[in-house]
């Protein structure tokens, strides 16, 4: 049984920051493209791996279903964007990544939706993507140093608005409960402390909202003292 923050969790979360500290030191101690593209390759082909692990774990326990396969979690989206910029770097998908990754998978691996403990496949695949998910994002915004842009804000508020909708629909269409936004996780999470459903909807995209914001801040503090610095 999966203990939230019990010691196999831990070690899977210092495990996750100690391997994107391991691949941004090395790219920015040799800034050499060869190595860059490597480190990309060697994440693209991890959560590539991981999600065809997750398939065939789900098929042989016999767990086949719209809700274990079809990809329409945030976290899904969160992964074939990073996945995309992985493999094609470019601003748009980038973006998208930074903000659902930091705001949503960042939250999916300190409370995750988990049954199983390692040495479960289970628990391994989860961590696995997840926390590739998480060291890829943070790999390219501090090792790549690709960054969000003003602009960044309304094209990922649409997107999020998208995949709301999207969710709804697919939710309702086949009673499933992607992105928790047809009913609160059975595990501790952050939606404990929101209204009950439906209201919660509501307040998770004001949260959200504020979010994206957050994450923007440090970038709007750079940018302005830099500016300021430039006019003296």
């Amino acid at each position: 049984m999966f203990v939230p923050l019990g010691t196999s969790h831990l070690v899977a979360l210092a495990l996750v920051m100690t391997a994107a500290a391991g691949f941004i030191a090395a790219v920015r101690r040799r800034n050499v493209p060869r190595l860059v593209r490597a480190v990309r390759a060697a994440l693209a082909a991890l959560l590539a791996g991981s999600w065809m692990a997750w398939v065939i774990f789900v098929y042989a326990q016999g767990w086949s279903s719209v809700g274990t396969l079809l990809p329409m979690n945030l976290c899904d989206w969160a992964t074939i964007v990073v996945e995309i910029t992985l493999l094609f770097p470019n601003q748009r998908s980038y973006e998208l990544g930074y903000f659902w990754v930091l705001g949503g998978t960042l939250q999916a691996l300190v409370t995750p939706a988990l049954a199983l403990d390692f040495p479960s496949p289970a628990f391994v695949i989860f961590f696995a993507l997840h926390g590739g998910v998480m060291v890829s994002i943070l790999f390219l915004t501090i090792g790549v140093e690709m960054r969000p842009w003003p602009s960044s804000i309304p094209r990922v508020a649409f997107w999020s608005l998208v995949y709301l909708a999207t969710t709804l629909t697919i939710n309702a269409r086949f009673g499933t409960n992607f992105g928790f936004l047809s009913a609160k996780p059975p595990e501790p999470s952050l939606l404990d402390y929101l209204s009950p459903w439906p209201i919660y909807i509501v307040e998770e995209i004001l949260l959200g909202g504020a979010i994206i914001v957050l994450l923007y801040a440090p970038y709007l503090i750079h940018d302005r003292i830099a500016a300021r610095r430039a006019r003296l």
